[in-house]
């Protein structure tokens, strides 16, 4: 079932976070902030939670680009390896573009490492393109990669 995230999901978002994407410390102290941040009412940014038997198995976090109109980041999507390969990614992808488009936006972005050859081939088999390549971004020799997908004509 996916649902918006409460404050209660943020211990479990976070050790999917680890477990499934293996966020360094820095990488998990942003995250929380994030959650932090979204829960103390920012009401932009959406945070989305796949839920199984009252267990999370998935989540993912889209924020506008700023300065833009209707363009939209997907920043962080992860679900439980024991749950990867059962649709749940892209079934949390489709309620994210549903809401954007109901609210009339019109641009959805996501970026991954150069790397990450089975993330970027689940952005493509849900209607991506890639857009962007850019070098050493991440640390030399680890390039991001962005996606494209038009939501609304």
């Amino acid at each position: 079932m996916i649902r918006p995230t409460t404050a209660a999901d943020t211990t479990a978002i976070l050790a999917l976070a680890n477990g499934t994407i293996g966020f360094e410390p820095d990488e998990q102290a942003e995250l929380s902030a994030t959650l932090n941040t979204f829960f103390a009412g920012n009401s932009a940014p959406f945070w989305l939670t796949d839920e199984d038997q009252n267990e999370i198995v998935g989540a993912a976090y889209c924020a506008p680009e700023a300065m833009t109109n209707g363009t939209w980041n997907l920043l962080f999507i992860a679900i439980h390896p024991e749950h990867q390969g059962q649709g749940r990614g892209k079934a949390l992808m489709q309620v994210v573009e549903q809401r954007l488009i109901a609210q009339g936006d019109r641009l959805l972005l996501v970026e991954t490492l150069a790397s990450f050859k089975d993330t970027r081939a689940f952005y493509q088999r849900c209607g991506y393109e890639e857009e962007a390549c850019i070098r050493d971004y991440y640390d030399a020799g680890q390039d991001k990669v962005i996606y494209r997908k038009q939501l609304a004509a």
